[in-house]
Parts: structure tokens; sequence; C-alpha cells
């Protein structure tokens, strides 16, 4: 394995290079994109259970303990339910465009090495058909033990480049598959909090506004 890496050329290095950048980012996102660990049941089942404003201080307390960006949505919520409906709307929106940004971390590299790895190999194939061409011009096409080394360089590098960007084009398209519906689940959950905060900001207005007469 050594050898056919060191007869592939001097692009092997930056193949490999990029080839465990990928890997890492990939292993670090399915990790962090899992279900469970983005929609913390928990939260979805205290969500479930809020009937009274009272209920709002038990969901806050259950997303304190759980870092992430549904949490961080639900929290923000929580804090400003006060606002007039459409502040808080905005607000939210605002604060899930940043804290969604966490779910696509990473995925712009995996992309980038899914589209230079090939590229590289290209590249490893034009120096090791240059190889072989300047043996031809000094030596002649007699010298098939020298000429073999460059096209193996060449050859070498464009299956490298190839097994490095397939993989990565494939796990970056199901990766951001993943989490573009970990996305519109949080924005679901996010619009059924904030339409509880709506309703029972106007139960209690309109309890005090009874209130209010009955004096």
């Amino acid at each position: 394995m050594i050898e056919i890496f060191k007869s592939g050329g001097i692009m092997m290095y930056p193949l490999l290079l990029a080839s465990i950048i990928g890997l890492t980012i990939i292993i670090e996102r399915l990790w962090n994109l899992r279900q469970k660990r983005i929609l913390v049941p928990e939260i979805i089942a205290v969500l479930d259970k809020i009937n009274e404003m009272e209920n709002f201080s038990l969901v806050r307390s259950v997303c304190e303990k759980f870092a992430g960006p549904f949490s961080q949505i639900a929290m923000s919520c929580i804090d400003n339910r006060d606002l007039p409906q459409e502040e808080l709307r905005i607000l939210i929106e605002d604060e899930g465009r940043q804290q969604v940004r966490s779910l696509n971390r990473g995925l712009g590299i995996i992309e980038t090495i899914a589209g230079i790895a090939p590229l590289m190999g290209l590249l490893g194939t034009v120096l090791g058909m240059i190889k072989v061409f300047d043996i031809i011009q000094t030596l002649g096409v007699g010298q098939a033990r020298a000429l073999s080394g460059g096209i193996s360089e060449a050859l070498i590098t464009t299956a490298a480049g190839l097994m490095i960007g397939i993989p990565a084009l494939i796990f970056y398209n199901y990766l951001s598959s993943r989490s573009e519906s970990l996305i519109l689940d949080i924005e679901k959950y996010t619009v059924l909090l904030l339409n509880k905060i709506v309703r029972l900001n106007h139960k209690t207005e309109a309890k005090t506004e009874i209130n209010f007469r009955a004096k």
C-alpha cells in the first residue's frame, strides 16, 4: 500500500490530506446530526403539554439541560413571549437563521473536497504524463521500466482522486438532506410553540379584560 502511495507521486500528499479532512468532518457530522441529538425528545414532550402560562418555566428548565439549536430557539421564544405576535415571529426567524447554521457546519468543506479531489487526481495524471514524455524524449520508447513509473503515477492519482471525490459527494448529499430535514422539523415545532404562546397570550388578555370590567 505504501509503495502504491509513493508511486502516485507528489499529488498523493494533498489527496491524503483532503481524505483525512473529509473523513473527519463526515464522522463529526454523522454524530452531531443524529435526530435525537437535535430534536431532543424531552423538549418535544414538554412542548406538547403546554396548556397554561406557568408551563413555560418548565419548558425553559428542560431546554437549559440540552445544548443545541432547537433548545436555543425554544428558549428565545419563551423569553420573548410578551412581545407582539409579529415582532416575536421576526425575532424567532432571525434566531433560527443563526442557530441552524450549526447544522450546516462543515458541509461546504465536504462539497469542496468532492469537487477538487478528482481535479487533483487529474493534475497528478498530467504530471505523470509529462514525466512519461520527458523519458521518451531522453531515452526513447524502448525503456519500458522507466515509462511505467510515469504511467503508474498518472493512473494512481486519477484513481485516488475519484475514490475520494465520489464518497465525499455521496456523503455531502446525504448530510445536506439530513440537515434540511432537521431544519424543517425544528421549524414545525417552533411554529407549534409560537402558536401556543399567541393563544395563551390572547387567553390571558381576555381574562384580564374580563376582570377589569368586573371591577
